[in-house]
């Protein structure tokens, strides 16, 4: 990853060169001795040679080893020296060479070095002019601005490459959080996706295989003894899985539930009453409010699972004799209640998925699920807003 020191290294590059070149034409135009000159100018190019074949590699490579690092730190140090010796113009090579050692070195030891460099030039004076030299009174408090300044822009590069590096190793963090998220959402479409379609399946391919097997039971019962009812079931048996058909073919292209899409919620919860009716002979009453509000799509999904989950318990385990359907209008909401005198059962302890189901539908539509059960019977209430 690119951070924000790797964007903005072409200004070190440019500030590098300019040094560079003219540094070197300040040595070449000084008309000093030519030996002193030619020494002056082959330091600094070979310091600039060492930047561009190592140095450079050295600086951007965060995992380059120490020993590297502080062989290229002295290596510039020592060209630095030279070239100062040698000519003291050459001093001005610090605005380049001092950054360099903090950008290669961690900031103490970069100091120390940045310090003696600095030092070399005074130094060199003396050792060049003595103690009398025209420039030594001039020099001397320059240096100490210079170390100053210097071991203050150490600080300012190394504080701005720690930043840099921190941002970038928080941007991979977010990366991979995000990843991590993108990931963890997928899953839970993926759960979600298969308990929709496990609720699908439950409350429409289940019941009808139920209802059928039922039918076909009936069926082998009353072959022999009565063939007008094994007849009559049988066409009921044959209408229940082209019903299971339509609906397997409905969820296999994502669309919405066969009976909604033949008509309108009251004429589907309408057929389902109707089919208990045929299947079971017990009587069911079936009311509809005369108006009956827009509740859209997953609503009426919601109202239509519930009334086939409700009225095929009414059919597996209530041995009612009587059934009651209704559709209602109540506070904003569309309310169906399913109401039997069967058995009854404890709601607390139910195990099924079909109660489960039906309290999930209702929560993801911000609906609700009541169910009220005793020896006298079972009522079961869901509502669905508007």
């Amino acid at each position: 990853m690119t951070d924000a020191w790797d964007r903005f290294n072409w200004l070190w590059e440019i500030l590098f060169a300019v040094a560079y070149l003219a540094t070197t034409t300040l040595v070449v135009l000084d008309h000093g001795d030519p030996v002193r000159t030619a020494v002056a100018a082959g330091a600094l190019t070979a310091l600039a040679l060492s930047y561009l074949l190592w140095g450079r590699r050295l600086v951007r490579d965060d995992d380059s080893s120490r020993t590297q690092r502080w062989v290229f730190a002295v290596l510039v140090l020592v060209l630095v020296g030279v070239a100062m010796v040698a000519e003291g113009t050459s001093g001005f090579i610090l605005f380049m060479a001092c950054p360099l050692l903090f950008s290669t070195l961690e900031f103490r030891p970069a100091a120390v070095l940045t310090t003696i460099a600095i030092l070399t030039n005074p130094a060199a004076a003396v050792v060049n002019d003595g103690l009398s030299g025209p420039t030594l009174h001039i020099m001397l408090p320059m240096t100490a601005i210079l170390v100053v300044f210097g071991v203050l822009c150490g600080k300012f590069i190394g504080h701005v490459i720690e930043e840099s590096r921190g941002r970038a190793d928080l941007i991979a963090k977010l990366e991979a959080s995000q990843a991590e998220v993108a990931r963890l959402s997928r899953e839970a479409g993926t759960a979600a996706e298969r308990e929709r379609l496990a609720r699908e399946i439950h409350d429409t391919l289940a019941q009808g295989f139920t209802s059928i097997v039922t039918l076909a039971q009936a069926i082998e019962s009353e072959l022999d003894t009565d063939p007008a009812a094994a007849r009559r079931h049988a066409e009921l048996a044959a209408r229940t899985a082209r019903d299971n058909l339509t609906e397997a073919r409905a969820m296999v292209a994502a669309l919405a539930p066969a009976d909604l899409a033949a008509g309108s919620l009251v004429d589907a919860v309408r057929r389902q009453a109707d089919r208990l009716a045929d299947e079971t002979g017990v009587p069911v009453k079936y009311e509809v409010d005369s108006a009956l509000p827009s509740i859209g799509m997953a609503g009426e999904v919601v109202l239509l699972r519930g009334a086939q989950e409700a009225l095929n318990n009414v059919r597996r385990h209530a041995a009612a004799s009587a059934v009651s359907v209704r559709l209602s209008v109540v506070d904003g909401s569309v309310r169906l209640s399913v109401r039997d005198d069967g058995t009854g059962f404890d709601p607390e302890h139910a195990t099924g998925f079909g109660l489960r189901g039906m309290r999930s539908r209702a929560e993801q539509v911000g609906g609700t699920l009541s169910v009220r059960s005793g020896p006298s019977g079972t009522e079961l209430t869901l509502e669905v807003p508007a």
